[in-house]
Order: structure tokens, then sequence, then C-alpha cells
């Protein structure tokens, strides 16, 4: 019968935040995803600049909803940090609590955004300023909606205890794009709604 090796050691952890693989793939990620935003936002101000009448078309949006609602979307990123933080502390509770309050204020920008889609006066197909407004907000909503299932997943394991303050990096990933999410809504909610009133 063959010997059987146990290891005096614990076995190694994989390399985890920014030295792990996983981080670099999401940061190339973000970078390409980022940059089909800059292209969508760059055309926006490229028909603003050409634009022979008032812009927007439709009048100036009002910001008030729009601005409650990124409130929302920043405070969703702060709690995700938190739940992150407590992780990295080796608390599996506060992971999946913070997770838990991330997903529901996540949902709830989500709704109100698709509220404001619905009373909006135009529509993709009333001019380019309509077109543009619904591809943008769409695609950020898309990526809302692919952050919101991996915090669900996220939640999911971290209930199960699969993560501890040694081995968490699916966590620091899934903030990572969370963040980005974050940040990319300031971009589209500075552009279509506080740029016009700048004239």
């Amino acid at each position: 019968m063959a010997d059987v090796l146990v290891p005096r050691e614990p076995v190694p952890v994989a390399p985890q935040g920014r030295r792990a693989s996983a981080w670099y793939g999401m940061i190339f990620l973000v970078a390409t995803e980022a940059a089909l935003f800059i292209y969508l936002l760059f055309s926006y101000f490229f028909l603003a600049s050409q634009a022979p009448n008032h812009w927007p078309p439709s009048g100036v949006p009002d910001p008030l909803v729009a601005g409650i609602d990124t409130l929302i979307l920043l405070a969703s990123s702060g709690t995700a940090w938190w739940a992150q933080r407590g992780i990295q502390l080796g608390s599996s509770i506060r992971l999946a609590a913070g997770l838990c309050v991330t997903i529901l204020l996540g949902l709830v920008f989500a709704g109100v955004q698709g509220w404001e889609w619905a009373h909006k006066t135009f529509t993709p197909a009333t001019n380019a300023y309509g077109s543009l407004y619904f591809t943008t907000t769409g695609l950020h909503i898309a990526h809302v909606a692919i952050g919101l299932i991996i915090l669900a997943f996220l939640a999911v394991w971290a209930a199960m205890g699969r993560f501890t303050a040694r081995r968490h990096l699916h966590v620091v990933v899934g903030v990572l794009y969370w963040h980005f999410v974050d940040v990319v809504w300031i971009f589209v909610f500075s552009t279509f709604y506080l740029s016009p009133r700048l004239g």
C-alpha cells in the first residue's frame, strides 16, 4: 500500500486581489466596456455640436428623478464596498448582508429607470437624441442586470460560507464590476441630464 503524504503546512492559497489573473481579466473587460460607452457619449456631444436648432430636441430634461436614482446607485456602491470589507475582516454575515442590500438598491435603481423610460415624451425612433438616449441608458441597464446576477450568486455563495478572509477573489472581482457600473452611470447622467444645462 502506498504511503499517503500529508502536508505539514496548509496548501498555498491562489493569488488574491491585484495579483490574481481574474482581477486583471475584469480590468480588461471594464476597459473594453468603458470604450463602448465613450463612443456613445462622444456621439452625443458630436450630434449636439452639429444640431441646427436647440439641443436636446425634446427640451432640457429634468434631472430630479435621475438625480435621486444616481444617489441610490452610489449608495449601492458604498454597500458593496462595505460587504467586501466585511469578508476581508472574516465576516461572511456582513458580506451576505451587504450584498443583499446592494442588490435591493440596484433593483430600485432599475425600477426607477424603467419608470422614467415609460414617462419620456420621445421614443428611440423619434430622433437621433431619442435613439442615443435609449441606446445608452438601455446598455447601462443591461450592465446593471448583469451586475445584479453576479451579486446574487455572490450573496448565495456567501450564505453558504464559501468565502473567507483569505479566499474571496470572486467578491473582489464582482464588486469591481459593480463599481464600474456606478462610475459609468455618473458619466451618462452628467451627459444627458447636466450638460444641456451648461448651454
